[in-house]
């Protein structure tokens, strides 16, 4: 079995497949002072993820309680289920959503009449929602990662040719020595990415919960690849694009639970701009056309070369389809196609543009594919 395995992994790993005729991995030994990207490197992202829970506990129960206050993120009022065994029972054990002649026969077991055991079912749902403060402390945590990796990405690579010049990406591949700064960016994504995996359980659940799983891995696989086949040029400028957006909608998450509607409304449609610019133009016009076509004015192509570069139109399909989405939503606000949304319990009620309920319904449509790329 174990010889099966090896043979197997020697094939899979083989020098074709990875890099152009003539180039292997043995070119990626360390030589002359130049250090090169190493699977054994990427044992570190799990203390790393580790001091990312940490960190995050600590963040959450401090800083981000704070900044819910100062932004005076309130609970709503929430009535209590009376206390019933039996139909706790149930619910624990059976369905948080009974059929019709479930309820018909708890309402012989519990003696409650029929519109009592819905409504006792009701409020029991409701005292299981996540509340607004653990929501705003999950995309306070979120968005602070998102705008310090962002900054971190532009500062490492703001200084370097190939941030300028996207045909440096190629230019020595795949013998590209690795720079300190690579390294660390790459270590803390995927440290993060890892944090997140493990935090899912306790994390305020979703409709999109399995999704949410599967972009992980997803994310992790992808940035572990780039990592692997010394793609990493390319891997920093693909994650700084993505960085660039993501916290944008964050904040715009963290006001909406403030209720502070216009805010919400002006990141959001910020959010759309940058979103548009980096996924649609920078991404597919810039780092996708030179990943595509000059890396074959070098080498012929190999596998390895067909194999990211699919990875990535994949990830442009879903970025067209995103954007789709972002402007579908824009067209909702435009004159003549604005939602209303009146207050209750106003005798003068100013009407205002509902984008908060879009922001969420478009979040969660957001998380439910693979956000991050390589």
């Amino acid at each position: 079995m174990l010889t099966w395995l090896r043979e197997l992994s020697d094939w899979v790993w083989q020098d074709r497949l990875w890099f152009p005729a003539g180039l292997g991995w043995a070119d990626l030994k360390d030589r002359d002072g130049l250090v090169f990207a190493k699977g054994s490197d990427l044992w570190v992202i799990f203390p790393i993820a580790v001091c990312f829970l940490i960190i995050r506990q600590i963040f959450e129960r401090t800083v981000a309680v704070k900044l819910a206050s100062l932004l005076r993120v309130r609970e709503k009022p929430r009535v209590r289920a009376a206390p019933n065994t039996t139909l706790e029972f149930y619910f624990c054990n059976a369905s948080k959503f009974p059929s019709q002649s479930s309820v018909e026969e708890l309402t012989k077991q519990s003696g409650c009449s029929v519109r009592q055991v819905q409504r006792w079912f009701r409020r029991r749902r409701n005292q299981e929602r996540p509340s607004q403060i653990k929501k705003f402390r999950e995309a306070s945590w979120r968005f602070t990662f998102y705008l310090l990796a962002f900054i971190a990405g532009l500062g490492a690579l703001i200084d370097k040719p190939w941030f300028y010049d996207m045909e440096e990406m190629w230019n020595g591949f795949p013998t590209l020595p690795l720079l300190p700064s690579q390294y660390w960016y790459y270590m803390i994504e995927l440290g993060f990415y890892i944090s997140l995996l493990f935090s899912v359980a306790t994390d305020v659940k979703r409709k999109d919960f399995k999704e949410q799983i599967v972009h992980h891995v997803a994310t992790i696989l992808l940035i572990s690849f780039s990592w692997l086949v010394n793609y990493i040029r390319a891997g920093t400028l693909i994650m700084l694009v993505h960085d660039a957006s993501d916290y944008l909608l964050e904040s715009a998450k963290m006001f909406n639970y403030a209720e502070w509607r216009k805010t919400c409304n002006y990141i959001f449609i910020l959010f759309a701009a940058v979103f548009i610019l980096t996924r649609l133009v920078i991404l597919p016009f810039w780092i996708l056309h030179t990943t595509w076509v000059y890396p074959l004015t070098i080498y012929p192509p190999f596998f390895g070369f067909y194999f990211f570069n699919g990875l990535l139109l994949v990830l442009q399909c879903l970025h067209i389809f995103w954007a789709v989405l972002i402007l579908r939503m824009a067209i909702k606000f435009l004159p003549g196609n604005v939602r209303i949304h009146k207050p209750k319990h106003s005798l003068n009620p100013k009407p205002q543009l509902n984008l908060h309920v879009e922001v969420c319904h478009f979040y969660h449509r957001y998380t439910s594919t693979v956000r991050d790329g390589i």
